[in-house]
């Protein structure tokens, strides 16, 4: 006990620069409550208005912290120069971007991403049955259209539509839930991948080719009604060789339609490139007569601003346009598909690591000082979070009632008996 008392003293000593003599404990702490301030347990209040200060960062530690004021707000980007046709000049080739549309463009892009991601996974597992078309890798594409047009105008595409889905309003977990024929799916759980839809979005069409002339047809629907809106057609490459999307060109030209046809030119058509599918693999010159853009589609910003450029066209009265939008589908061209039987995995890995379009956008404000690595992660675990919800609900939700599947053939018209697989199976259909 005194060899305790004698460090303690010493300690004291060194601390207080005076002689401490305390033999006793009782000396001890009289010494100590000098500079010590002693709290019993009975006054546990008294504890928490004496912290002390946070001790201050070891050296050579840095704490930053930084507010929304730090960060540059608007920034300004060179875009690729887009090839034209029948134009005596493109789209800008400057972009503005500020950084609230460059976090939007982030979660969008970043939500379809993983939303198509976990699709693949619930696939895998058979909870999502029958044909299932991703659309990873073509982010930039349905993100730049969005950006540029208004959610007034009309979009029709083709049967890889989920993210075209989420852009036009749809939750996440009624897509999810559309793929495992859910009842809260957005079709009811009736239409599955590739038949979608939301206000002013058509689908979502399994017949290749088919949306094209669907989409001129809006178009005419705009132009007789005289709302000054757009339609924007898409199709991939593979239909791009349909004869009916050249009778849509046809008539679009001589009616002047405000429709703007895109091919979305993924590289494959199925498991066919197309050069060699194509005798002419120029998809925005197809329309002959009609004035087209080749743009980078894996740029979100080149999208937009061709696109923006596109609708003003058409808003301006002088008729169709068409745009070919060079990106590239990191999954085959269905989950039939293993999608490396005609292309390498280091041609995929090449694309992922040079011209990923959420890694582009993402180094650019990261570059130009328009958002934090930090901001980036905190978004990535709740876009994770959200589909893990999504995908919970979307395997928990009861399937459709059988007596419910014939509803809504008709719009507004009175209940019918529908025939089911045998004359004695009879079902009725409600609009």
């Amino acid at each position: 006990m005194q060899n305790m008392l004698t460090i303690i003293s010493n300690a004291l000593c060194r601390v207080t620069g005076r002689n401490v003599g305390a033999q006793t404990v009782s000396e001890l702490l009289i010494d100590l409550s000098e500079y010590v301030t002693l709290t019993s347990p009975a006054a546990p209040a008294m504890a928490k208005t004496q912290r002390q200060p946070p001790k201050p960062p070891p050296a050579g530690r840095v704490v930053v912290s930084r507010s929304f004021a730090d960060f540059t707000p608007q920034a300004t980007f060179d875009i690729k120069k887009c090839d034209v046709h029948r134009l005596e000049e493109g789209p800008p080739v400057q972009a503005e971007l500020t950084r609230e549309q460059g976090l939007q463009y982030y979660r969008t892009m970043q939500t379809v991403r993983r939303m198509e991601l976990k699709a693949d996974q619930l696939y895998k597992q058979k909870i999502i049955r029958g044909f299932c078309h991703l659309y990873d890798g073509q982010e930039a594409c349905a993100m730049g259209i969005e950006a540029a047009i208004n959610p007034s105008d009309h979009l029709i595409t083709a049967y890889r539509a989920h993210g075209y889905t989420y852009t036009r309003g749809v939750a996440v977990k009624e897509i999810l839930a559309e793929l495992t024929g859910r009842k809260g799916g957005v079709a009811k759980g009736k239409g599955g991948s590739m038949h979608m839809y939301a206000p002013h979005f058509y689908g979502g069409n399994g017949i290749v080719g088919a949306q094209v002339p669907l989409g001129a047809g809006i178009a005419l629907a705009c132009q007789y009604q005289g709302n000054n809106q757009v339609c924007v057609a898409l199709y991939g490459d593979g239909a791009a060789n349909q004869g009916q999307i050249f009778e849509s060109f046809n008539m679009a030209a001589l009616w002047k339609l405000p429709c703007i046809f895109i091919c979305e030119n993924n590289k494959y058509g199925m498991g066919t490139s197309v050069e060699r599918a194509s005798a002419s693999t120029d998809y925005y010159r197809r329309g002959d007569f009609i004035p087209g853009i080749r743009v980078d589609g894996m740029d979100v910003l080149c999208v937009r601003e061709a696109t923006k450029f596109a609708a003003d066209h058409c808003r301006a009265g002088k008729g169709p346009i068409l745009m070919e939008l060079q990106t590239y589908r990191y999954h085959g061209h269905s989950m039939s598909d293993p999608g490396v039987s005609y292309r390498t995995r280091d041609e995929i890995q090449e694309v992922r690591s040079k011209s990923d379009p959420i890694s582009m956008l993402k180094e650019r404000m990261l570059s130009n000082n328009m958002a934090s690595a930090e901001e980036f992660k905190i978004m990535d675990v709740e876009i994770r979070k959200q589909i893990e919800e999504a995908a919970q609900f979307a395997t928990s939700d009861p399937e459709p009632p059988l007596d419910q599947l014939c509803n809504h053939i008709f719009y507004n018209e009175p209940p019918m008996e529908v025939r089911g697989t045998n004359p004695w199976s009879v079902l009725k259909s409600v609009s």
